[in-house]
């Protein structure tokens, strides 16, 4: 009788550890992928590369031109529309050009200067080049991707809430994201909740929770020494209200 008192005074210390925990860390866990917001730059023109000043893992700043083209004929229409609408302004002052010829240049040197400016692709956004999908000297068609730009400094992840509990859930409201591959703790804030409820992913494990309805929500996460990166797997955390019901 002593042995077997001996033996269960460990397990109640165990298991009353374990209560004591979970009322201490009440908190609903929701699993995800890190993804930060990708541009993908491509050409508007047909012509070949003549320049790319960018590497792949560079920085760049928004504005900044990443890719030049070789546009010497788009150039050369540019200049001649230019010209042509110079001495259609002075023959207009003159009274010998008509106002809808006069508008027929101008539109030309207008539409001329606008294809010239393709030949410069700039970057929407500050970040980094995670791919180069052209070098310089290959020939591009319109619509071909040349560079993707990402921006790791702001990540975020998509987290399939259910119905009941999305009901308390809040834009603006503070969160927890917790990455285990780095034993971090990083802090979120609800940036959407998305208005139509969904069935839970087919890429969730159990049938059971795939049947559930449920509503994405993405969480923006900060990320000040970009330790996060895409394709991480992260756990979005919030304690429960009063009255909320259970997952």
């Amino acid at each position: 009788m002593k042995r077997k008192t001996l033996y269960l005074l460990p397990l109640a210390v165990l298991v009353i550890a374990a209560v004591w925990r979970v009322r201490q860390h009440n908190t609903f866990a929701y699993a995800g992928t890190v993804e930060v917001t990708e541009v993908h730059l491509a050409s508007r023109l047909s012509a070949p590369i003549s320049s790319l000043p960018f590497q792949e893992g560079d920085t760049v700043r928004a504005g900044d031109v990443v890719a030049r083209l070789d546009a010497a004929d788009l150039a050369l229409a540019a200049d001649n529309a230019e010209k042509d609408y110079r001495r259609g302004l002075a023959l207009r002052k003159k009274g010998s050009l008509s106002e809808e010829a006069f508008e027929r240049l101008k539109f030309r040197r207008d539409d001329a200067a606008v294809r010239r400016s393709w030949a410069t692709v700039a970057s929407p956004l500050g970040g980094k080049v995670i791919r180069r999908s052209r070098e310089p000297g290959e020939w591009v068609a319109p619509g071909q991707k040349i560079l993707t730009v990402a921006d790791p400094a702001a990540p975020f992840v998509m987290v399939y809430v259910p119905a009941p509990v999305m009901a308390r859930r809040s834009v603006g409201e503070r969160v927890s994201v917790r990455a285990p591959d780095l034993d971090r703790v990083f802090d979120g804030r609800v940036a959407l909740i998305r208005s139509d409820a969904e069935f839970t992913p087919k890429n969730v494990q159990t049938r059971t929770e795939r049947e559930r309805l449920v509503f994405g929500v993405k969480v923006a996460i900060e990320n000040p020494d970009g330790a996060l990166k895409a394709g991480m797997s992260v756990e979005v955390e919030w304690k429960p209200r009063a009255g909320d019901p259970g997952r």
